[in-house]
């Protein structure tokens, strides 16, 4: 018999200071069995990082959502539609192989990969030349002890906070919180 996910709810008000964009998001998220606190916690980092772009991309008419994400690997793990489906943002966490990003890459307008495991430094030298000449991707090294952290912060059912100004983002909720600022690679 197959496990199934674990749901995880959250409500997750988003203050981006950078980019005057203030917002709740009633949020579900469905843990996979085989993922971890800290890699769903970074899915929800990264949503809350890009939310803005629901205002200054789509005018506010367009879906911000979570992916399948490990149940499916050609779902992302978060993205941004438009009102015809289009999918303008796609956002993946981990350390994916670069014939999964490509097909990203030609799926969406723009994508966004945050990779956080202690050992992505050696993941990326060995894709970063095939990575390289994706123009629409960007890739972000979220601190390990920082992705550690936000473990720390899943609840099945979280009241979170995310303030994000100067390239740092402040995730708590109303007993502890973790600072990380996101490094881009590409």
């Amino acid at each position: 018999m197959a496990l199934k996910s674990t749901i995880f709810k959250a409500n997750l008000q988003v203050a981006d200071i950078e980019h005057s964009y203030y917002a709740d998001h009633a949020l579900t998220l469905a843990r996979h069995p085989s993922e971890t606190d800290e890699r769903m916690m970074v899915r929800l980092v990264a949503l809350a990082i890009h939310a803005h772009k629901l205002q200054t991309i789509l005018g506010g008419d367009g879906t911000l959502a979570f992916g399948a994400g490990l149940s499916d690997p050609e779902d992302p793990d978060a993205s941004l539609r438009d009102f015809t489906g289009q999918m303008r943002l796609w956002i993946e966490v981990g350390q994916p192989d670069e014939i999964a990003m490509m097909k990203a890459c030609r799926k969406a307008d723009q994508v966004v990969l945050y990779a956080f495991h202690h050992a992505a430094e050696i993941w990326w030298k060995g894709v970063e030349n095939k990575l390289h000449k994706l123009h629409n991707l960007q890739v972000w090294r979220i601190p390990a002890e920082a992705a550690q952290q936000l473990a720390t912060l899943a609840q099945r059912s979280m009241q979170l906070q995310a303030t994000i100004q100067e390239g740092a983002l402040m995730l708590g909720d109303e007993k502890r919180h973790v600072d990380l600022e996101p490094v881009r690679w590409k």
